[in-house]
Formats: C-alpha cells, sequence, structure tokens
C-alpha cells in the first residue's frame, strides 16, 4: 500500500515533492512515505469503471482479491511463474476489491483470531510445568501406515494430539504449501549444520510468557484457512 524513501535534505528543508506536487512528510526516521498505487493507475481504474469514488486503498485490495482469485491463477500460471503479475480490470470491482480487504485483514492479523475448534487429545501435566508440557520438538501427521498420513491429525508433542481438522483446510497454500504445513515446518526445533547453531521457537514462548502460543498458532492458521477458502470460493468471474 506504501513505500518509503529517505528524504533528501532539500526536499526535507522545503518541505516540497516533485512526485506529487504536496509537501512531504518526513518521520522520525528520516524517511518520506509514497502510494504504492500511482496516480496514473487511480485515473485508469477510475475510468474503466466509471466511478470517482475508488480510491488508491480500493485498488491495493482489488488487487489483493484478484491474486487469489483460482480463476486468475490458472488462466495465468505460465505467466505467473516468468514475469511480474499483471492485473486486468474484472467486471465486479467492489466484489473483489471487499474480498481483498476480508482477506488482508485475515492474514495481517491471524495471531490474534479464534482459533479453529479442533479435538485436542492431552494427557494429564503431571509435575511438567506450562513451559515444559506445551514445547514442540517437531508436530507431525498421525501415520496410516506406510508412507501415507492422516493430516486431519496433528502430533503436536508427547502429549498433544490435535482431532478433527478439516482437510479442506489444506487447500489454501502459500508458495506451494498449505499453510498449516508451513506452521509446523517452521515452528520445529533444529540446529543449522554449518554453524551448529540451535534455532528453538519454544524460546519466544519463554521470553513472551506464552507457554501455548504455538498450539494456539496452529488452531489460528486452521481458521485463516478455512475463512480463506471460505471467500476465495465466491469470488466471482475474472471476465
Amino acid at each position: 500500500l506504501y513505500w518509503y524513501e529517505p528524504a533528501t535534505e532539500k526536499a526535507a528543508q522545503s518541505g516540497f515533492s516533485f512526485n506529487s506536487g504536496d509537501a512531504d512528510v518526513t518521520d522520525v526516521q528520516g524517511y518520506v512515505r509514497r502510494d504504492g498505487v500511482t496516480d496514473d493507475a487511480l485515473i485508469n481504474f477510475r475510468q474503466h469503471y466509471g466511478d470517482e469514488s475508488i480510491t488508491k486503498e480500493d485498488i491495493f485490495y482489488y488487487t489483493y482479491g484478484v491474486l487469489h482469485s483460482p480463476e486468475y491463477r490458472e488462466q495465468y500460471a505460465a505467466d505467473l511463474k516468468k514475469v511480474l503479475p499483471r492485473i486486468p480490470y474484472a467486471p465486479d470491482f467492489k466484489a473483489f476489491s471487499e474480498a481483498g480487504r476480508k482477506l488482508a485483514d485475515l492474514h495481517l492479523n491471524y495471531e490474534t483470531v479464534e482459533p479453529w475448534p479442533v479435538q485436542e487429545d492431552a494427557k494429564p501435566k503431571g509435575d511438567l510445568n506450562d513451559l515444559a508440557y506445551y514445547r514442540v520438538e517437531k508436530m507431525r501427521f498421525a501415520s496410516l501406515g506406510g508412507r501415507n498420513k492422516d493430516k486431519s491429525v496433528i502430533v503436536f508433542n508427547s502429549r498433544i494430539t490435535l482431532r478433527g481438522i478439516p482437510l479442506e483446510a489444506y487447500n489454501y497454500v502459500v508458495n506451494g504449501k498449505s499453510a498449516i504445513e508451513w506452521v509446523m515446518e517452521r515452528y520445529q526445533v533444529s540446529t543449522d549444520k554449518d554453524s551448529g547453531i540451535k534455532d528453538d521457537p519454544n524460546d519466544w514462548c519463554r521470553e513472551h510468557n506464552d507457554p501455548a502460543y504455538i498450539l494456539n498458532l496452529v488452531k489460528r492458521v486452521i481458521r485463516v484457512s478455512m475463512e480463506t477458502n471460505q471467500i476465495v470460493c465466491v469470488l466471482p468471474p475474472m471476465a
């Protein structure tokens, strides 16, 4: 939506912008905020749709909505692998813009959404404190025998297992992998072979006094995935 550039000494003193003709506003770190959507784009969108009420923010979210369209991604799959996306004028601008807002809010605020209600099989804590009880080493799917996995079940650790995960949640894919599987992969204890540095996601839980953060994150990403699918599946046609 915005990009930032260092304020030049001349511009900072005069308050004049050669880019927009308006006064630059420099933040405390010495940067000037610019609109990510150009004035030309705003003019073009308003002219195409015959709607002077369209804003740059509307266009930004419209673009986010279009980029989630299965029809768009399928039709331009070959191009999207080689060049930057080109954004077409869909018949229903408002629908894509509103969907983009909902998706952006969901994806930006994934840490605060209500966790998805899954069945949680948990063993007694015994003498373990919360940090030890919720500690994760490496999450995995339940086994169906051989290489077959049951993705409706995530073994969080030796004490906690999540069941009843909707399989359609895995339809929300980011960079070739479901969002749920990204979380499972990233939130595991690992050691870099070259440096010997250990990466332990549980350290964040301890530092922020939130022992169940990773467990709740998994549940939240399930909700984000499900609600994303619900928004995407009702997007209107691209043409």
